[in-house]
């Protein structure tokens, strides 16, 4: 091959991978386009006041700085208390876990019941099982509510979960977990709002599309025959319990739906360590799902919609986001040494996606949740980080940076400064993931500690997700132990 078809080929290839990260916009931008539609295409319709006797699991360990309030509120709730159980699974607790629940089980007799697991430790789908198996031995239970034991549920939240079992055609039903802690943080805030993105307005879309992704660990009713038809147990051999169940259940002709009236209140990690933790299993669990249900992603189907190519490309846009944000690094930094006109030229033309897909998913969201856009507005604008919001800048109008601001100081940048200024633009996709590591690594640091948060704003929490869900990917690939890391939680719900 001649040079000149060479440089073609290193060309088209570097093109591609620029194009390549643009496609989780086009997916972002696709799901929410069926936000409006969802308010004439719902499973409402078809739901009807229900009332079956519910079983309730809460998996616990060493959970008894929370429990009394879940409980509580469980007992609570604008239902037929003799149409509601409460089981806790106590998986082996060291704490005072098994006086709170003994307490409970005092106050509210057959209405509160204590399982324990004298062997512990064997995660949390192990720990469900043995609480199914219980409430399977007779025939009282209808449906099964499985929660955690953090979750604090407004009181019409089950029976909007439950109105949908009306129709048979429904095997499970969850709700819209929201981030409910009383005194937020910095990250707390950044959860909330991307609960309103990954829950409230995925969801919703996929509601539409007809396919779910993923029932709320702690906040997903089943229907006693679908229970059954799953043979009676939570799948253990994933980190991604719940997202199995989810699959089985469509896969099997049961549908699985989605209610956004359905609120209920969790505790989530305030620090980006804890959050680091709980999502490199969730990311785990994700690469496990995809590889099992290999043979389902673009297969339509009569059975389910979860062949169907939008859900793919739902899924997708978000499974392969961190490759994406590195391709799209290398083909900008790749282009602007082999053809930089076209470099620009492709860096400006993309800043239409960029901006598009920005301003629709915010403002978008913050209208979805307004409870939750009072608390995290700030934290929804900043979401991608100061650093990508400097990049839409610079694509759109490139002189702003490179000669306006310059000219607040009094400078002039150089060619080898506009050049490094550039690569920096080019590269940030790709080196915002790098940072997120700094972010981590910072964070409790004696003396530096308090430069995470700010760091963190500046890098933007969508890069730390990716740059989890990378790691993930990475533990995955070397084999490394299956290990349920727990969450702590502190009881910091607004109950």
């Amino acid at each position: 091959m001649t040079g000149d078809v060479l440089h073609g080929v290193l060309v088209g290839l570097l093109v591609a991978c620029v194009a390549v990260g643009v496609v989780p916009a086009i997916g972002g931008l696709y799901q929410y386009a069926l936000l409006p539609v969802h308010a004439w295409r719902n499973h409402l319709p078809a739901a009807a006041p229900y009332l079956p006797n519910v079983a309730v699991l809460i998996p616990a360990w060493n959970e008894g700085a929370v429990l009394h309030a879940s409980i509580e509120r469980l007992m609570r709730l604008q239902y037929p208390p003799e149409r509601l159980r409460v089981y806790v699974i106590d998986d082996a607790s060291t704490d005072d876990t098994p006086d709170v629940v003994r307490a409970e089980a005092e106050r509210y007799p057959g209405r509160v019941i204590h399982l324990r697991r004298e062997q512990g430790g064997q995660g949390k789908a192990h720990t469900l099982n043995h609480g199914i198996r219980e409430v399977l031995a007779d025939d009282w239970m209808q449906a099964l509510l499985i929660t955690d034991a953090d979750v604090i549920y407004r009181p019409d939240a089950l029976r909007r979960m439950t109105r949908h079992l009306a129709d048979p055609t429904i095997g499970a039903v969850t709700a819209y977990i929201r981030e409910g802690s009383s005194k937020p943080g910095g990250v707390a805030r950044f959860i909330g709002y991307e609960y309103v993105t990954a829950q409230a307005c995925a969801r919703r879309a996929q509601n539409v599309i007809g396919a779910l992704a993923c029932l709320a660990g702690g906040a997903q009713l089943h229907t006693r025959e679908n229970l059954e038809a799953l043979g009676g147990r939570i799948d253990t051999t994933t980190l991604a319990e719940d997202t199995v169940t989810t699959f089985l259940t469509q896969m099997d002709g049961r549908r699985v739906v989605f209610d956004g009236s359905a609120v209920v209140l969790a505790e989530e990690p305030d620090s980006i360590r804890a959050l680091w933790k709980q999502r490199a299993r969730w990311g785990r669990g994700n690469v496990q799902i995809t590889k099992r249900f290999r043979r389902v992603w673009f297969r339509p189907s009569r059975t389910h919609r979860l062949g169907s190519f939008g859900f793919g490309l739902v899924w997708f846009s978000t499974y392969a986001l961190p490759f994406t944000l590195i391709l799209s690094s290398v083909g900008l930094i790749g282009l602007h040494f082999a053809e930089p006109t076209l470099a620009t030229e492709l860096f400006g033309n993309l800043w239409w996606v960029g901006i598009a897909a920005y301003v629709y998913l915010t403002v978008t969201a913050l209208l979805v949740d307004l409870d939750t856009a009072r608390r995290s507005w700030f934290e929804g604008l900043t979401f991608p980080g100061f650093g990508a919001l400097v990049l839409i800048v610079a694509a759109g109008f490139p002189q702003f940076w490179e000669d306006v601001v310059p000219g607040w100081f009094g400078v002039e940048l150089s060619a080898g400064g506009r050049e490094a200024w550039l690569l920096l633009l080019y590269s940030w996709p790709a080196l915002s993931m790098v940072m997120a590591h700094v972010v981590r690594g910072l964070e409790g640091r004696r003396w530096v500690g308090w430069l995470s948060r700010p760091l963190l704003y500046v890098v933007g929490y969508g890069p730390v997700l990716c740059a989890i869900t990378l790691d993930a990917y990475v533990k995955e690939w070397r084999g490394d132990a299956m290990v349920w890391d727990k969450t702590e939680k502190t009881g910091r719900v607004a109950a």
